[in-house]
């Protein structure tokens, strides 16, 4: 991954249109492919989220050595998921191996590139953080089986998510950090969306009480928010419009909020 200043700061028209397409398309796939398939549903839409972020992100930040970091990244994606799903009780401690057999192979992937090996120690961080990334998103197949807030959980997410990106679109001020079109208002209408989505499910039977929903809502919202925030300046940083930097905007931040969900559905809470 290479390292490169934010001189430029990016439209906000491409910076969030096409990233709020990307957070529509991430969201129905996991609201709606499990109504359709039940649980073989939910597992196609998080293979598909995992496999197009892999691509998207070794694209994204030019990892070196990149069709091996796409391999890995595979690997991982079906090692995460077959981890989750296979054991009769979902525990997310079977995560371990899988991301420690991909540190090694990651090593050793970067060590045994072709000389010279420039940006070997941000291209492992790089394939790293994906391999997490991948391992976070199969984690949204265990909060399915500890409790019936999934779909709410991926709701409140990608409402916090759009949310964001639209009010950052027209008012990203006060900015957050110079060269990132992201505000401050942006980040608190997202946590309230969160909160919303998550009060209107409530009586669904998804949640039990308000004070439930607004804890979902605004833990949910809260970490995709600033995860969408973080995933911004990997955008800034590239500098170019392209297909990869939006489904890294949209599925980024749902990774990072499903090991948060996992555990409010496993203590009650969601």
């Amino acid at each position: 991954m290479t390292v490169a200043a934010v001189d430029v700061q990016p439209s906000p028209r491409v910076h969030h249109l096409p990233a709020a397409g990307a957070v529509v398309v991430a969201t129905a796939l996991l609201a709606l492919l499990p109504v359709v398939g039940d649980g073989a549903g939910r597992f196609a839409a998080v293979v598909v989220l995992q496999l197009a972020l892999v691509a998207a992100w070794v694209a994204a930040t030019g990892i070196r050595g990149s069709a091996g970091s796409l391999a890995l990244g595979g690997l991982a994606s079906i090692g995460a998921d077959l981890a989750v799903v296979l054991p009769e009780r979902p525990e997310l401690d079977r995560l371990l191996a899988v991301l420690g057999l991909g540190f090694l192979l990651a090593v050793v992937h970067q060590m045994t590139r072709p000389s010279p090996r420039r940006y070997l120690v941000a291209s492992l961080a790089g394939v790293l953080l994906l391999l997490c990334c991948v391992s976070a998103l199969a984690v949204l197949l265990a909060v399915a089986r500890v409790g019936d807030g999934a779909q709410t959980a991926v709701l409140a997410v990608g409402a916090a998510l759009l949310a964001g990106h639209l009010v950052d679109l027209v008012l990203p001020r006060p900015q957050i950090a110079d060269s990132v079109p992201r505000g401050l208002p942006g980040l608190f209408v997202a946590v309230l969306a969160a909160v919303v989505v998550a009060l209107l499910r409530r009586d669904g039977g998804a949640l039990v009480d308000p004070l439930s929903a607004v804890v979902e809502g605004a833990s949910l919202g809260g970490v995709a928010a600033l995860m969408a925030v973080g995933a911004s300046y990997v955008v800034a940083e590239r500098g170019a419009a392209g297909w990869s930097l939006p489904v890294v905007q949209a599925v980024l931040p749902l990774a990072a909020a499903a090991p948060v969900a996992y555990l409010l559905a496993l203590h009650g809470t969601g």
